[in-house]
């Protein structure tokens, strides 16, 4: 094997040991959002509800397991077969008999997971209007080992890998209340690309070495 040969040899090792392994399945553009993401109220979400000059009737009202909210003045209330402007309106419509011209602002917030490689991993309620890239930012940001062009959604012990684009919004996506997003580390090649760099360097001149010495 001549001097070139060993050369192509050696960077192509490295090129393959440094590019990431991305499953087909990472490759894939967000797929289109379901019924709970594409704007109905699910159990686990919170409403948060502003009523203009009547502090004592906003706030955030969590939505249970059977998808009843206990709202101000109204009680118990059904809302999973509601979107956020259809319960607006039925809120508009039911607070009438109480207030004149009621001014009300209904902001649903899915609960969220952000785990793995971010610097502070947790729970957060988001509004869909958001984008992936927020929620994330709301976790303090990919740390050096992240990967934040990928993201790992786990629902129900199950995951779906897609492609992470931060200008998309949340609505727009299949995340919805109770999925984790997982933010995976960088490979050990690709976080120590000068170590290998410098190693596959050192063996090349060892390989060189050896045929030029016989």
């Amino acid at each position: 094997m001549n001097l070139r040969a060993v050369r192509q040899a050696c960077l192509a090792a490295f090129v393959y040991l440094v590019a990431p392994a991305v499953p087909a399945s990472a490759q894939d553009s967000l797929s289109a959002p379901d019924s709970a993401s594409g704007g109905l109220l699910s159990p686990g979400d919170i409403i948060k509800l502003n009523v203009w000059r009547e502090p004592e009737w906003s706030g955030e009202f969590a939505v249970n397991d059977n998808g009843i909210a206990v709202l101000p003045r109204l009680g118990a209330i059904q809302v999973t077969s509601m979107t956020a402007d259809s319960l607006r309106e039925f809120l508009v419509d039911s607070l009438g008999r109480f207030l004149r011209n009621p001014s009300i602002e209904v902001i649903p917030l899915r609960r969220v997971q952000v785990l793995g490689a971010v610097r502070t991993p947790g729970l957060y309620p988001v509004p869909p209007t958001v984008t992936i890239g927020d929620v994330i930012a709301l976790a303090g940001g990919a740390t050096n080992d992240g990967k934040p062009d990928q993201i790992i959604l786990r629902r129900n012990g199950e995951e779906l890998r897609v492609k992470l684009r931060g200008s998309t919004r949340l609505a727009d996506t299949p995340i919805r209340t109770g999925d984790q997003i997982y933010v995976p580390q960088r490979s050990w090649v690709s976080r120590n690309a000068g170590l290998v760099a410098a190693g596959l360097s050192a063996t090349t001149s060892l390989v060189i070495a050896l045929l030029l010495s016989r």
